[in-house]
């Protein structure tokens, strides 16, 4: 997860500055002659209303607003605060006052002179918020941006790197070479298995965005030419639930998960790799499980966990969980992905 420089204990730092500074300028006549100016009741009450409306525009408002930025969003928004604060205001300095000290800051209550004043005390609270929160924003902002600028380059170059394991496409011509002298009637599907993975790590990859039917498709030869390679002892369970088939995802997000269990997994008529993927409008779910080899430490290889936990948190931040499970005898991969 991306850490940057303003950090929570950062930002609370930055926060308590700000506070002293501000009681310091509005209490210290002169710090020489340790002039200080004594508050009274409803300046209390004013800084009280001041630090709420300050955190109710601070943590709400503005995460609100900028979460998609709109315009009518933000204009309400600090409507919002004004109202906070005015009636913040009129129920400590009309009511609970009245109340505990039978005193009211407004004795004759006129609705608009009312609104107009706090109109004028409410806006530097809401001002003075918005202003810190954009400033720590910005800087998150920009370093999170620099970040991904780096990620993505350096994820690219892994991604390339990775796309074509040299011992699978030497084995597999081997074994297609094999089939070819043999006269074998499955040389010409291998040879179009080859192809099509071929053409996927050459055109597809290079793309941002594809169909999840053709990275669906992309498995299936995948483990159609695995199950060529080893005579048909590859036992796979391959069940496909997809609402809309056009769906586009990042490629090679599903594809290392089925790699790494073809890899790494023993199989049988009875234990075969298990692979499931749902799709709805709002979520992906893909699970594979396999029985772990008994001299085999099963760990993602392809492009690695790392990698594709790094192309997830850039594609889908926030969004996505990938749960590993590994206990006596399986091997267990689980993907969620929010598509909303």
């Amino acid at each position: 997860m991306y850490k940057g420089t303003v950090t929570k204990k950062l930002e609370c730092i930055i926060h308590l500055i700000y506070w002293i500074l501000i009681f310091y300028f509005t209490f210290v006549k002169n710090p020489i002659g340790r002039q200080f100016s004594v508050p009274d009741l409803f300046l209390c009450t004013y800084f009280i209303v001041f630090i709420i409306t300050f955190y109710f525009n601070y943590l709400i408002v503005m995460k609100t607003v900028f979460k998609t930025f709109k315009w009518k969003r933000l204009f309400g928004g600090v409507f919002v605060s004004y109202l906070v604060f005015t009636f913040l205001r009129f129920f400590f300095e009309q009511i609970v006052t009245k109340l505990l000290f039978d005193k009211v800051n407004y004795t004759d209550v006129n609705f608009l002179n009312y609104m107009l004043d706090n109109l004028h005390y409410s806006s530097m609270a809401i001002i003075l918020s918005s202003f810190l929160w954009f400033v720590i924003y910005s800087i998150r902002l920009l370093e999170y941006n620099k970040l991904i600028l780096e990620e993505n380059k350096n994820t690219e170059i892994k991604f390339l790197k990775a796309q074509i394991n040299p011992h699978f496409v030497f084995n597999t011509l081997n074994n297609i070479y094999s089939m070819v002298y043999f006269q074998s009637d499955k040389s010409l599907v291998a040879i179009d298995k080859l192809s099509k993975i071929m053409r996927f790590t050459t055109y597809e990859s290079q793309k941002e965005k594809i169909k999840l039917s053709d990275e669906v498709d992309y498995i299936k030869a995948y483990i159609e030419l695995e199950q060529l390679r080893h005579q048909e002892n590859v036992r796979v369970a391959l069940n496909v639930e997809i609402k809309n088939e056009f769906e586009e995802i990042p490629p090679y997000i599903l594809s290392p998960l089925v790699e790494n269990a073809l890899k790494h997994g023993e199989v049988s008529d009875s234990e075969p790799i298990e692979i499931q993927l749902k799709v709805s409008s709002e979520k992906l779910i893909f699970r594979v499980k396999n029985k772990i080899g008994t001299q085999k430490k099963d760990s993602l290889g392809g492009i690695g966990l790392d990698n594709l936990q790094k192309r997830l948190q850039i594609h889908y931040p926030e969004k996505h969980q990938i749960k590993i499970t590994n206990d006596e005898n399986h091997f267990t991969a689980e993907l969620e992905i929010d598509l909303k």
